[in-house]
């Protein structure tokens, strides 16, 4: 039978091929009977499933269903954006918690979350002592990453996002759509974001992009023996 690997899902190609890139040997690409492309590697597979928590859960679940092989991890990785002062351009950033952070209601006292809605899950959290070990093998922040579906543009959401979710140390788009699908599969999730700009008001000049993707790829060169000594320990299924 075949060894269990990890699914990285990204967003988009150029997350998915700075993933790929850690391994150092060209990845098997074939394309799913859903037409998404599977880039398979030694322990890692990869994926860019579209941008969004939507896209992230629906490309998700679908590879966990139709692609050959058996997983045990779960994983959404890119670049994102860092909560100033917990993570920094250039950090890397691992989640504590996954977390869908403008899922829910406005009311008159504030933002009402999905959980407290009745409707779901807020937070996915990977297993215990996974997400710890790969921020010290990469060097990272390890802390709460939140899942948006508008990304933060200005001074006062990043504040409130901030004061709503202590500790936060990255925004991205599909973390949380990429646990759901993941919890669905009673698999294990995890996060791993490089940062690329602060959380705050929009300033695309100031974006470090191809450095993020660099660091994307150093991350998970570094993260795969912390990995591959959890896959080693007994763990129960997750969800």
């Amino acid at each position: 039978m075949d060894r269990t690997r990890a699914l990285v899902v990204t967003a988009v190609p150029a997350e998915r091929d700075a993933v790929t890139l850690a391994t150092g040997a060209p990845p098997d690409a074939f394309t799913l009977p859903t037409g998404l492309t599977l880039h398979r590697g030694p322990a890692w597979d990869a994926v860019a499933v579209g941008v969004g928590p939507a896209a992230a859960a629906a490309g998700t679940a679908t590879v966990l269903a139709v692609a050959p092989g058996r997983y045990d991890l779960v994983v959404a990785a890119g670049i994102g954006g860092g909560f100033a002062p917990v993570a920094d351009v250039g950090d890397t950033v691992v989640g504590s918690a996954l977390i869908a952070a403008d899922l829910g209601a406005e009311s008159q006292d504030g933002f009402v979350d999905l959980a407290e809605l009745g409707f779901g899950r807020v937070s996915h959290r990977p297993p215990e002592g996974l997400a710890e070990a790969v921020a010290e093998a990469t060097g990272g922040v390890l802390g709460p990453v939140l899942t948006v579906a508008t990304a933060t543009g200005t001074a006062e959401r990043a504040a409130t996002l901030a004061g709503r979710h202590p500790g936060a140390a990255a925004e991205a788009m599909e973390g949380h759509g990429v646990a759901t699908a993941a919890a669905a599969h009673r698999l294990a999730v995890l996060e791993i974001r490089t940062v690329s700009n602060p959380v705050g008001p929009r300033d695309r000049a100031a974006w470090r992009i191809p450095a993020a993707l660099r660091a994307l790829t150093d991350a998970f060169a570094a993260a795969g023996p912390a990995v591959e000594k959890w896959r080693q320990q007994p763990h129960e299924q997750h969800g």
